[in-house]
């Protein structure tokens, strides 16, 4: 995986069985809780990731000790409410289920404390919070912009408030920030809350996360929870972490889109997460959901490979599940019909606007969007999904959620690497999960056969059918008639990112003009060797390349298709042929064209080229060590393509 981006190939279907990472959303919880009870408590299947980090920092700069004694098990020693250090300054990244519940908690706990975080967390607003922690006597302070972090906290003032009055409407994490923090006061106290509160299900993870360790909060429906004085939490000895279920949307979306069944486990129908009510919104649009204690399996509505199956669009309120209502914007694209998603205010003041970037994405993939104030209408495109790179915005969900697309067509997600924020295998674990469409790749030298044997399989096949070396051509003719120097390495990726290239068959355009036979002319052609060679070039074109991987296959010809473009390909070949026989097929290629030539200047020609081709740094021509090799000089081209088709058979990944 680049640093800049992953390119994620169209997937046939997906299936499998998935063992979640623990929830963020209880992760954060029980640690900051199991730091502030009375003894010490082991976590077992802790998320390990970005934001948990960034709350287990925080609480070692605050003196807590945690002990890690397996790969996702730790142990913390309580300190009984009173943090061993009361001076600290704690930066907290991009990570909301840690700052908001910190600054409530530290607001209460009687120290000096300054709480920062990267730019975007600072754009998010928590001014709501602040404004209640003052209301019961907290003294927090905005360091820079009235309402957002950074934040300088103060021990809190004497005071007989017991009555907090906070909006529902911005931030579930307020109500779960203060609810945490109020037992520290040791009086009953209250949040009464003003409208109506969105993203319910994650003060309910609050809620029954502070049960566990002796808290409970008497209620009053959704308008007020108290908390009574003299409450202390308490170890319960040992915390389970379940599965993520926000997590687990994007692979439930995944089988029901790309045929299934897949599973994913560590959460189920006992989960204390609202995202597991996900699965209730799959199943609205078509999918088929069956569910466990501890597992929740999705199949597309009826097989992948039956023409016509999709999901249908819904009409959702998605307060319930916002973080996972993000993946139900990708499912979307692989609906009939329009998508409705209403309640989606939050995604505003997540670590990106989600609203404005999802619908920026999504059109790009070709889908109509219409963005308000807190709802998406998505139609999918009546003509497939467009090959696109995804802007990530340093947001986990929005690669994760886009990842979906791979199902309709090839992808580039940019800055792959946010995902460590919860899930940083993610990536990988989607590899075992989906079948990616084969590629026959076949490399080899000029002139021994590749355009040919290779269009005549994908004709035999159905396949699709890439000349690479088109491309590199048309890049070599367009320099050429923009005057531009091949030497210029940074023009030369210029052009190539811009090419207007279409290919139909053997016709080849270029801007709209046929230049089928002007791209295979012995100046054109050595111009593109130089081009080749020339590693921006190379990267300009790469996904371009890798755009033309649809169902149901494809076959690449090229110097480097097995090598760079398509290593995962299911069958790599390479032609030889012996110089002479070489230069005897280009001289009658090019006298049938009507191009007087030589066959002595064609041996030179080809021997020079070979010579660059073997030597140059990026992609040298060679036969890889997996690919099948081929020598065409005794071969025709019927029993040459008869043998990669008899390859074709015998490839594990093919069929």
């Amino acid at each position: 995986m680049s640093a800049d981006y992953l390119d994620l190939p169209q997937l046939l279907r997906a299936r499998g069985t998935i063992q979640l990472p623990g929830s963020k959303s209880i992760s954060n919880r029980v640690l900051l809780l199991a730091a502030l009870a009375d003894g010490a408590t082991e976590l077992y299947d802790l998320l390990v990731s970005d934001d948990t980090r960034r709350m287990l920092d925080a609480l070692d700069r605050l003196g807590v000790r945690v002990e890690q004694f397996g790969e996702t098990d730790f142990r913390v020693h309580g300190v009984g409410g009173r943090f061993p250090v009361s001076q600290a300054d704690l930066f907290l990244g991009n990570a909301g289920t840690a700052f908001r519940p910190l600054t409530a908690v530290l607001a209460l706990a009687g120290g000096e404390y300054r709480l920062s975080g990267v730019s975007r967390m600072h754009e998010r607003p928590i001014g709501d919070l602040v404004d209640g922690l003052r209301q019961i006597g907290g003294r927090v302070r905005h360091l820079a912009r009235d309402g957002y972090p950074p934040l300088a906290i103060s021990p809190p003032e004497a005071t007989r408030a017991n009555r907090v009055r906070l909006r529902g409407d911005v931030s579930s994490q307020f109500i779960s920030g203060l609810l945490i923090a109020l037992p520290l006061r040791g009086v009953e106290t209250t949040i009464e809350v003003l409208g109506d509160l969105i993203s319910r299900p994650y003060v309910e993870i609050t809620l029954a996360t502070m049960a566990r360790f002796g808290v409970t909060v008497v209620r009053d429906g959704w308008r007020a929870f108290s908390v009574p004085a003299g409450s202390v939490y308490r170890s319960p000895g040992t915390v389970h972490v379940e599965g993520d279920a926000s997590s687990a949307s994007y692979f439930l979306a995944l089988g029901a889109i790309g045929g299934g069944p897949l599973r994913v486990t560590g959460v189920g129908s006992d989960s204390i997460q609202g995202d597991v009510r996900f699965a209730d919104a799959l199943q609205q649009m078509g999918a088929r959901v069956s569910r466990g204690a501890d597992w929740i399996e999705s199949r597309s509505p009826a097989d992948v490979r039956e023409e016509g199956v999709r999901l249908h669009g819904i009409d959702l309120d998605c307060n319930h599940i916002p973080d996972a209502a993000m993946t139900l914007a990708s499912a979307a694209l692989f609906a009939d019909g329009p998508t409705m998603l209403r309640n989606i205010a939050s995604w505003r003041v997540k670590e990106t606007d989600r609203l404005a970037a999802m619908a920026r994405e999504l059109r790009k993939l070709g889908a109509l969007v219409d963005e308000g104030a807190d709802f998406l209408r998505i139609v999918p495109p009546p003509g497939g999904l467009s090959p696109a790179a995804i802007d990530t915005y340093d947001d986990h969900r929005m690669a994760m959620s886009f990842s979906l697309a791979a199902l309709g067509t090839p992808l580039r997600i940019n800055d792959p690497q946010v995902v460590a924020k919860t899930f940083p295998d993610f990536f990988a674990r989607l590899a075992e999960l989906g079948d990616p469409v084969p590629v026959i790749a076949i490399d080899g030298s000029s002139a021994s056969g590749k355009g040919t044997i290779a269009a005549r399989v994908a004709r035999a096949l159905g396949w699709h059918y890439l000349d690479s070396g088109s491309l590199y051509r048309l890049t070599a003719l367009a320099a050429w008639r923009a005057g531009a120097s091949l030497d210029d390495e940074g023009r030369m990726a210029e052009i190539a990112a811009g090419l207007d290239a279409e290919f139909n068959g053997e016709l080849i355009r270029l801007s709209g003009e046929d230049v089928s036979d002007a791209i295979r002319s012995e100046e054109i052609s050595t111009a593109a060797s130089r081009v080749a060679a020339l590693p921006a070039v190379r990267t300009a074109l790469l996904f371009r390349q890798r755009a033309f991987r649809r169902r149901p296959g494809l076959v690449a010809d090229g110097r480097d298709m097995g090598s760079v473009v398509f290593p995962d390909a299911a069958l790599k070949v390479f032609l030889t042929a012996s110089l002479e026989v070489r230069a005897l097929r280009r001289h009658k290629q090019l006298m049938g064209k009507g191009i007087a030539a030589s066959i002595e200047n064609l041996l030179l020609d080809l021997s020079a080229r070979d010579e660059r081709d073997s030597q140059r740094s990026v992609a040298p021509m060679q036969q890889g060590r997996d690919a099948e090799l081929l020598d065409t000089t005794n071969l025709t081209i019927d029993t040459a393509v008869a043998q990669v088709l008899d390859w074709v058979k015998t490839a594990p990944k093919i069929g």
